[in-house]
């Protein structure tokens, strides 16, 4: 074949050629009476290797049996909702880039790069060191990172107020055994006692 000029009188497929099974021809051709499909049944239609994602069969699927969790890793909640907690966690260390006596707050931190943007609430993390005199203002932050920053002759302002939870204290009788909780109010004062009694 290599020594022959090839032309269209020769010309040969570079493998050979298969016939497709040809598929509900009754019995006697090979694929005959189901034609591979079997008997009856969603897979013997057509269209059932078409399915959307998730479809159990027309009974109820497992996302709407199963309850929905509830809070703030809740995917109905995220991104917006009365359970959107996130916040933009921001450590001390990071606040190197400023010069003493600065003053920190969302505006600044979006110019120095350390935010995107001022629509998430800015919480202020305790992680490095800090060695200079800066005003904070965020919106929260946490303990350790106000020790620092008041170690370092800074000052924090909230930008806004921490929430005060209710502190639910156990009561004990004599045997040990626990009653119901009591909850109490931080907010809450006594009541002034009458005088001469």
């Amino acid at each position: 074949m290599a020594d022959k000029q090839l032309n269209l009188t020769n010309l040969q497929p570079a493998q050979e050629r298969k016939d497709r099974k040809r598929v509900g021809r009754g019995p006697g051709s090979g694929k005959g009476r189901y034609a591979g499909r079997g008997i009856k049944g969603q897979k013997s239609r057509s269209g059932s290797h078409k399915m959307r994602a998730g479809f159990e069969g027309g009974q109820m699927p497992i996302h709407m049996r199963m309850g929905k969790l509830r809070g703030a890793t809740s995917k109905d909640a995220m991104p917006v909702g009365p359970f959107r907690t996130y916040t933009h966690p921001i450590n001390v260390r990071d606040l190197d880039r400023f010069e003493s006596g600065d003053v920190v707050t969302p505006e600044s931190l979006v110019e120095k790069g350390l935010l995107k943007n001022t629509k998430i609430d800015v919480k202020l993390l305790g992680t490095g060191k800090l060695g200079k005199r800066l005003t904070i203002r965020v919106h929260a932050i946490s303990a350790s990172a106000r020790e620092k920053i008041e170690k370092a002759g800074g000052t924090v302002e909230l930008l806004r107020e921490p929430v005060i939870r209710r502190k639910r204290r156990m009561t004990r009788t004599v045997a040990g055994d626990e009653t119901e909780p009591e909850q109490t109010d931080d907010a809450a004062t006594e009541a002034p006692t009458e005088q001469g009694q």
